[in-house]
């Protein structure tokens, strides 16, 4: 019988936990959002996870139906495509809090490398592959660098080459050493720098 780590423990208690102490709120951002806008209510994406396996990523939809045709990045504070609830639920990052489920049934962990799309990972070279030897997370050190990085992409005049050969290899350079550095306590340390930005850095 296989073990499971103590991260992998930390991950379904705390998921599973979060998910029933949320189940409210979770109810009064559905009902917000269909009134909101049309569409379902959540958004769910193609991701590239650990060992280089494809998961679909939730979130609670933010855009407009077929907004993300015009392109993978989210651009300024007001990116046009984004619903009016949606920005208020991507301030706060509560759009991100469906990934529970995600980590509830093991795609994703609390801390880990963001997951990618497909057509950013593709770019990826050996060494930065290295990101995906380790499952994805809701939060990393290179979230917490980037926190406002949709306002750093509209500072560039092509935000998605900056993303490509500026943002893209700064993240994985922190990612890489947090794939080689990492114990309980460096996730509790980058879990509560990420709610301290979250609440304080705007």
């Amino acid at each position: 019988m296989k073990v499971m780590s103590s991260k992998r423990v930390f991950d379904v208690l705390f998921s599973l936990l979060g998910i029933m102490l949320l189940i409210p709120l979770f109810v009064l951002v559905s009902i917000c959002i269909m009134i909101d806008s049309k569409g379902g209510v959540l958004y769910r994406q193609t991701r590239i996870g650990r060992n280089n396996a494809a998961f679909s990523l939730l979130k609670f939809r933010t855009m407009r139906i077929g907004a993300d045709q015009a392109g993978e990045l989210t651009i300024g504070l007001r990116d046009s495509r984004i619903t009016p609830f949606g920005y208020f639920l991507r301030k706060y990052k509560i759009d991100e809090l469906p990934q529970l489920f995600n980590i509830l049934i093991g795609e994703m962990s609390f801390v880990g490398p963001r997951p990618e799309v497909s057509k950013y990972v593709n770019l990826y070279d050996v060494q930065q592959q290295r990101v995906l030897s380790v499952k994805p997370g809701i939060t990393d050190w290179a979230s917490i660098t980037y926190i406002n990085e949709n306002q750093l992409l509209a500072t560039s005049a092509n935000p998605e080459t900056f993303y490509i050969e500026q943002v893209i290899p700064d993240k994985i350079k922190q990612n890489l050493k947090y794939v080689d550095h990492h114990n309980f306590w460096i996730d509790m340390k980058i879990i509560l720098l990420t709610l301290k930005n979250i609440m304080f850095n705007r």
